[in-house]
């Protein structure tokens, strides 16, 4: 059962149906099956996430629709989380957006260096709720003889989640001196970076194949890969240029997720062009435009030049022509498909022109190719 909670003074660009589709997506990748959701327009957040009154009508639900699991469409403090279980006296299994994508990210990493990733966004998240763990000791009564056991077995806890952090984080750091060491190498060679940024399932991986021959794993899913590419690709002019995909964005993107995948993010920031695909079909196209922008500016990545690839134009039905586009969204743009074809020779032509001429505005030549 999904459930989402609105303030009523927050005003975001995504619905609250908009936003638990995207949730249920997450939760279709994650092999959940969703019977149905629940929504709530509140003033202020409470202790048990939602009000008293929609968790009784989410009781009442239960009996004629049996579900085993919450999914929140928020981060929950450990709090929330305990108080929701203790609410269906503990026979639901509350989890919140963060643990959904976490396990996502989990089920999708194939390497060595997503995994690791991935295992510290979760010991990260974990650690604060280590508490709820041990709340099966307030059971047994106050006094000595229970309260002391079950502190020390929460410390003895965080200890070691906090040196599996530690040793973690110590992995992470040589593989970013390695990815430094890769990058240097391209550097001294001349050879120009360009990276692929995009919200998830924008068909960022769809694209690197169609560019590349990477037969890298493109569903029609959220964060359906995880770990990033790099290959080759001949330009226009004979000369070689590197494409790297990275992990896609996503709205309400947990911070723990940006810290644990820094040394896969440190790619764009050594980048001389950033290719922002996004799904052009898609209804929220221009609110996720938004977000991926606002985590490249987070990232402090945001004044490096861009591409704006709309992707999947093939969708759109027959007569729609590419070409270069002139509108406000601010970097100059390209209709593509990376399922046809259409639209990737004038996508090279503007990557060779940028990155050779990194100083100057790429020239477009709107009369010729609009659409």
């Amino acid at each position: 059962m999904l459930v989402g909670v609105a303030l009523k003074r927050e005003h975001t660009a995504w619905s609250q149906e908009d936003s638990l589709d995207e949730l249920e997506q997450l939760a279709i990748a994650a092999d959940a099956n969703v019977i149905g959701r629940l929504t709530q327009q509140v003033a202020t957040r409470s202790f048990t996430y939602m009000g008293k009154g929609k968790i009784e009508e989410l009781k009442v639900l239960r009996r004629s629709v049996p579900f085993d699991t919450v999914i929140a469409d928020d981060e929950l403090s450990p709090n929330q989380q305990r108080n929701l279980e203790r609410a269906f006296d503990d026979e639901v299994k509350v989890i919140d957006r963060t643990a959904l994508i976490l396990d996502v990210f989990a089920r999708h990493a194939r390497t060595r260096e997503g995994r690791v990733q991935v295992e510290l966004a979760q010991a990260q998240y974990l650690l604060p709720r280590l508490a709820g763990q041990w709340s099966h000791l307030e059971r047994l009564g106050g006094g000595i003889g229970t309260r002391g056991p079950g502190e020390t077995q929460i410390e003895t806890d965080r200890r070691m989640v906090n040196n599996h952090i530690v040793s973690l984080k110590a992995e992470l750091e040589r593989i970013r001196r390695q990815r430094a060491q890769h990058r240097q190498q391209r550097s001294r060679s001349g050879i120009h970076v360009v990276s692929l940024v995009g919200y998830t399932n924008a068909g960022k991986s769809s694209l690197l194949n169609a560019l590349t021959d990477a037969n890298v794993i493109a569903r029609d899913q959220p964060f359906s890969t995880l770990d990033p590419v790099t290959r080759r690709v001949r330009l226009p002019n004979g000369k070689w240029m590197v494409l790297t995909d990275t992990v896609g964005f996503i709205q309400k993107l947990p911070t723990t997720l940006v810290a644990a995948f820094r040394a896969t993010l440190e790619e764009l920031d050594e980048a001389d062009l950033l290719l922002h695909v996004v799904d052009i079909t898609h209804n929220n196209a221009s609110d996720q435009i938004e977000v991926v922008e606002k985590i490249l500016e987070e990232l402090e990545v945001d004044q490096k030049p861009r591409i704006l690839v709309m992707n999947k134009v093939d969708l759109l039905g027959p007569g729609v022509e590419t070409g270069l586009l002139s509108d406000a969204l601010g970097p100059p743009s390209v209709l593509t498909s990376a399922q046809t074809g259409l639209g990737l020779d004038t996508l090279l032509a503007m990557i060779q022109e940028t990155i050779e001429s990194p100083s100057d505005e790429p020239e477009v030549d709107l009369k010729a190719q609009t659409v």
